[in-house]
């Protein structure tokens, strides 16, 4: 096998799919789309909440998915994007009054 061997689409996409399919939160469609921090915490805040699945509790479950995210997408989340998911993790902070 060679150094530069394909890697199937499957491998490629893993990251969507734990997005979409997390065993931890329920998440609503398109949540990380949204322009609003707070709509995007909020959203998380719920899903976290009513989340029967999770391990952890409910702020560290929304937080871990939100890092996430904006690991995963690294240098491909444009400038703006980047900075509304940051200031969400400053939302979610304060809806679980965590400030």
């Amino acid at each position: 096998m060679s150094a530069t061997k394909k890697r199937s689409s499957k491998s490629k996409r893993w990251s969507a799919r734990v997005t979409k399919h997390s065993n931890a939160l329920d998440l609503e469609p398109k949540v990380f789309r949204s322009r609003s921090p707070r709509k995007i915490a909020l959203s998380l805040k719920r899903s976290a909440e009513h989340s029967k699945r999770r391990k952890a509790k409910p702020y560290q479950s929304a937080m871990s998915m939100l890092n996430f995210y904006i690991n995963r997408a690294g240098k491909n989340l444009p400038k703006n994007r980047k900075q509304t998911l940051e200031r969400a993790k400053d939302e979610l902070r304060d809806v679980f009054g965590r400030n």
